[in-house]
């Protein structure tokens, strides 16, 4: 059987670490093979990846840094090329909600190709966000689907999806953290960022409602003033959001905080040790909802919705409004130790790839 897995960014990559080991291991009629599409390109944001989870993507779209529009249509168009020269997959499968993962879907469809999303049936009811398209438009072309948790279940009966389709297989990002623990707990960030004896916070904010509004990055700067009043904070920070207080003239005021510690984005194996070493994560993004539920460390989520709602369900993940003085609230239940413990949600026990690899085998 012919598997294609098409990727296009950090998170896709973190998603499929684990699938030719498992395949080589127990399913060796498998042809497992990993296409990249480019969409994160560069040295930081995609080869270190690769590199360390020993992973080589058999092909390269390469596509270039441009509107989502093109790159959904490069995707497509090197797409077709490249089946002119290898053939046609018995199953595609697409990661996540990212332009790769809308492309994939689309080109699936059109070229009467079975497809399987990974991620199925997550949603945020969030219409502002583009990747709630790039979800629903891919459950609504697949054929088959991998299901993380039990909201996904849930969406996907709702939806009138066939139930028979339908694999409850866990998270596949769990996989990768289990698989490279070791290299994790090797890491030597700490030590690198001279915080290894320190109280720290985790903090990861890039969505443009923060980082691209004058009022709210200030708002986010008079957070982190007083979360360094206590703490040292990690802040992986984007170009853009550097980029953006220099011309609020708020650039002045980070720069200046000796306590907060800009870095540049970072390899996989540091920035799971900081999760897991640090005393609490702030954060606008997903995929680290999921695995700060997965190593137990409390999570302030500054968004209105989630489409990981385990993670506030069951795990230690809450959503809270962007306002000051309720963050600080939930900072004091934490350092108070009032905070909820959470749980390990079912199936994240870093045999996904496995399931999902057994209900291949069965179709």
């Amino acid at each position: 059987m012919n598997i294609h897995i098409l990727i296009g960014t950090r998170p896709n990559f973190i998603k499929v670490t684990q699938f030719k080991a498992v395949a080589k291991k127990y399913y060796p009629n498998f042809k497992i093979t990993i296409i990249h599409t480019g969409q994160h390109y560069d040295e930081k944001m995609a080869d270190v990846f690769f590199r360390q989870f020993n992973l080589v993507p058999d092909y390269y779209l390469n596509i270039t840094p441009a509107s989502a529009n093109k790159q959904i249509a490069d995707i497509m168009i090197r797409l077709e090329d490249l089946m002119i020269e290898i053939g046609k997959p018995d199953i595609l499968l697409v990661p996540g909600d990212v332009n790769s993962t809308l492309a994939g879907a689309l080109f699936a469809n059109k070229n009467n190709i079975k497809l399987a999303h990974i991620e199925a049936g997550l949603r945020s009811f969030d219409r502002t966000m583009p990747e709630e398209y790039n979800r629903l438009i891919a459950d609504e072309l697949s054929d088959v689907f991998f299901v993380t948790e039990p909201s996904g279940l849930k969406h996907l009966q709702t939806e009138g999806k066939d139930q028979n389709a339908v694999y409850y297989v866990g998270n596949t990002m769990i996989d990768t953290m289990i698989a490279f623990e070791k290299e994790i707990e090797a890491s030597l960030i700490l030590n690198d960022l001279r915080i290894d004896q320190q109280k720290f916070v985790l903090m990861t904010m890039h969505r443009p409602a923060t980082v691209d509004n004058r009022v709210e990055l200030e708002k986010l700067i008079s957070l982190i003033d007083h979360i360094t009043e206590t703490y040292k904070v990690v802040f992986p920070i984007h170009p853009r959001t550097i980029k953006n207080a220099k011309e609020f003239d708020l650039y002045e005021r980070i720069s200046a905080n000796s306590n907060l510690i800009c870095t540049d984005p970072l390899d996989y194996f540091a920035f799971q040790k900081l999760i897991k070493e640090c005393s609490f994560i702030l954060t606008d993004s997903g995929g680290i909802q999921e695995e700060s539920t997965f190593c137990q460390k409390p999570c302030l989520t500054l968004r209105p919705n989630t489409e990981r709602p385990v993670t506030v369900d069951e795990g230690t993940n809450t959503l809270l409004p962007f306002e000051i003085e309720v963050v600080k609230k939930y900072i004091n239940e934490i350092e108070n130790g009032n905070y909820k413990r959470g749980v390990i949600p079912k199936w994240w026990d870093g045999m996904a790839t496995e399931r999902i690899l057994k209900a291949i085998s069965e179709l």
